[in-house]
Parts: C-alpha cells; sequence; structure tokens
C-alpha cells in the first residue's frame, strides 16, 4: 500500500493496513477492539462485565476474569456484533462457532448508514469455508486456523457509520457464537472505495453457467472468489471457464479463462501425486478442501476453492458481470473427445471494492435453500 493515499495531500499516512515497509511509521490513527467484553468498542471498556456467557466459570474470581467471552444468539434473531461511528476502517475480524452453524447464520455489513448491506454472505462462505467442516486456509485476506478460527483481514475503510450484524436463520438457539472486531479511527481518502460480497449458489447449475456476480454498478475492482462445489457426474469436471464482463461488455467477455483449475492457479486436473486431488493453499490462492464420498451416506465430490485479487485486481468502471462454465467430458466420438455440460452444486462468495451507492443484491434464500445437502 502506497503512503500517498493519506488525508488528501502527498506524503500522508492514512492509518489503515501496514506493510513490513512502513511497519515503524507513527500515525495519529487509534485502534480499538469490539467484542463480547466491550461491546462498543470503548476505552478503557473491556473486561467490564458482570454478567455473561462465562460468569458461572468465574463466579470464583469475579470481575475481569473472563465474564463475557461469547453471546448466544436465539432463533430467528439477528444481533448487531458492531455499531462504529467513522471515519475508520475495520482492519480484522475473528470469530468462531460451532461448523453447525456456518451456512445458518448470515454475515452483513452496512457502510455509512445505507438500508441495503454492502457485504451478505452465510458465515462459513465469507471464511472460505462453505461446507461446514473444518479445514485450515493460510491466504492473506483470509485465514482458518485450527479448530475453526475465522479471521478476515480484508480492508474495510467507512466515511460515516459500520454496522455489522449476524442473523440466525433457523429455529436453533446458537450457543456460544465468539468474536472480535479490530478497527482503527483515522480520516479515509476520497480514492478509497467499500468492500462488497455476495453470496449466490446454483443447484443444481442450469445451462452449464453459474452467475458469481451481476447487476453491479459504479467504480471499483474485483478482489476475491471462493466457490464450494459439489460435482454431480463421474469423470473430470473443470474444463469451464471463468469470464469477466467488464464496462459494457455483451456477448463476450473482455476476460476469459482456460480452465477452472487454471484459475485456481493449478494445472491438469489437480492431480498430483497420480490418482489424488492435490489440496494446497497459498496467501492468494488454493483448493485447501476435497471433501469425498464414504460409500454409504456421503455421496458427490466437493471442493473448495480460493482466488484472491490482491496483486492483479480486475478493475471496472461503470459494470461489471461474472461467470463460471460447468464443463466436463464426456465419450470420445470418431476418436476425439467432447465436453460435456454439467448440473453440479456451486456456491460462490465473491468480493470486490467500488463507490457507494450499490446496485440491490437479489435476495439471499433461506436455511432450506443455504443448506448443505
Amino acid at each position: 500500500m502506497s503512503d500517498d493515499h493519506g488525508h488528501g495531500r502527498p506524503g500522508a499516512f492514512d492509518g489503515l493496513g501496514m506493510h513490513l515497509g512502513n511497519l515503524s511509521r507513527l500515525s495519529p490513527a487509534v485502534t480499538r477492539s469490539i467484542s463480547a467484553e466491550n461491546f462498543d468498542g470503548a476505552k478503557g471498556g473491556g473486561g467490564r462485565a458482570t454478567e455473561g456467557t462465562g460468569a458461572i466459570a468465574s463466579r470464583e474470581l469475579g470481575r475481569g476474569w473472563k465474564v463475557s467471552p461469547s453471546i448466544d444468539i436465539a432463533p430467528n434473531e439477528t444481533v448487531t456484533v458492531a455499531d462504529i461511528d467513522g471515519p475508520g476502517a475495520i482492519q480484522h475480524i475473528w470469530l468462531t462457532v460451532h461448523p453447525t452453524h456456518w451456512r445458518r447464520l448470515v454475515l452483513r455489513v452496512y457502510w455509512d448508514e445505507e438500508p441495503e448491506p454492502s457485504i451478505e454472505v452465510p458465515i462459513g462462505d465469507f471464511f472460505c469455508s462453505g461446507w461446514g467442516e473444518r479445514c485450515n486456509i493460510a491466504g492473506l485476506p483470509v485465514v482458518v486456523n485450527p479448530a475453526g478460527g475465522f479471521n478476515s483481514y480484508w480492508e474495510m475503510p467507512f466515511r460515516r457509520h459500520a454496522r455489522i450484524t449476524v442473523e440466525n436463520l433457523t429455529e436453533d438457539a446458537v450457543r456460544g457464537f465468539y468474536y472480535q472486531v479490530i478497527y482503527t479511527l483515522t480520516p479515509i481518502a476520497a480514492d478509497r472505495a467499500y468492500l462488497h460480497a455476495q453470496w449466490r449458489r446454483s443447484n443444481p447449475v442450469e445451462g452449464a453457467e453459474h452467475t458469481l456476480i451481476e447487476g453491479v454498478r459504479g467504480q471499483g475492482h474485483y478482489v476475491g472468489t471462493y466457490l464450494a462445489w459439489q460435482v454431480n457426474s463421474s469423470g473430470w469436471w473443470g474444463e469451464g471457464e471463468l469470464k469477466w464482463y467488464l464496462d459494457g461488455d455483451d456477448e463476450f467477455p473482455t476476460i476469459c479463462g482456460t480452465g477452472t483449475e487454471d484459475y485456481f492457479g493449478g494445472a491438469w486436473n489437480f492431480e498430483h501425486p497420480r490418482g489424488e486431488y492435490g489440496i494446497y493453499s497459498t496467501p492468494y490462492l488454493g483448493m485447501p478442501q476435497v471433501i469425498q464420498p464414504d460409500g454409504l451416506y456421503r455421496a458427490n465430490t466437493r471442493f473448495g476453492m480460493y482466488r484472491f485479487h490482491v496483486m492483479d485486481p480486475i478493475r471496472f468502471t461503470d459494470d461489471l458481470r461474472v461467470t463460471v462454465q460447468a464443463l466436463g467430458w464426456r465419450s470420445q466420438l470418431d476418436g476425439q473427445m467432447r465436453y460435456l455440460p454439467l448440473k453440479d452444486d456451486i456456491a460462490s462468495t465473491v468480493w470486490w471494492y467500488q463507490s457507494e451507492p450499490h446496485a440491490p443484491f437479489p435476495e439471499l434464500p433461506d436455511a432450506n435453500a443455504l443448506e448443505v445437502i
């Protein structure tokens, strides 16, 4: 991150994310934290609770000894986990909750008191964990550590206000939702955009093409993709291309990939060693999860794949649409291979930065439509 994007003057430092080259540089920005131990992030407001989910365990030690480390979420309840007056930026979100709830809880983020969220994604998918089963992820903006510790390092600047909510879509109470939001209060330069994220699912894919995002309006850049992909046919499934339709593109895109595994930085069907899928997780891309059938109750191989466009953001000026083809192989004809359009289950999460206001999102499905089945 360059240092000339500060308070509107060359050479100023805005106190947002840092790297090793400027880690020693002083800034007037201040750091705050919101958690169940300090619900509003007030200075000197941590560890003051006298009641909470840890009150019984701390009854012999008293106040200041992990009295309120987490919250419970009632059936069909929406809780506000962060409500922040700006200007500033969210820099780190850590949370953990039982995998049962990863597709039942919806994370929403609202910038500058907007009525509709800019981020609306099931909790697990936002942290590249769409299958409700734990796996470790060593990404740069998203990190998942044992055992189910979700970390987001997406930089999220805001000018007036930020609000984060979590909705429980089911009739089951959620016990033990742990979280911490680290943010900075600092002026935000005019060229800083707002983070957006959206979830979509095609189950099954119709017409062998899944739309990751469409209808985006405004200036911005596309910065991340996560796919939870269930293969419903035998054989190789990843011949489909990802396509970016930019700024008025109609039938044909400006950017067209060469295959699904190629886009996620792999090659040759991800097959290594021979006869096996090779899982991998790197700062910018990976396939950290392959869930295979067990011969009894578990059917259909499932994949979790991510790519973060940190070093290669895809920029657009007016509008954006992104699709992926579900394409495999079928039998040969006259000695030649043929493509097979697939009807797989594909759930996507995409991240992008853009100027506000943003176009409305499609309505998020209910708990049954989100469920891993």
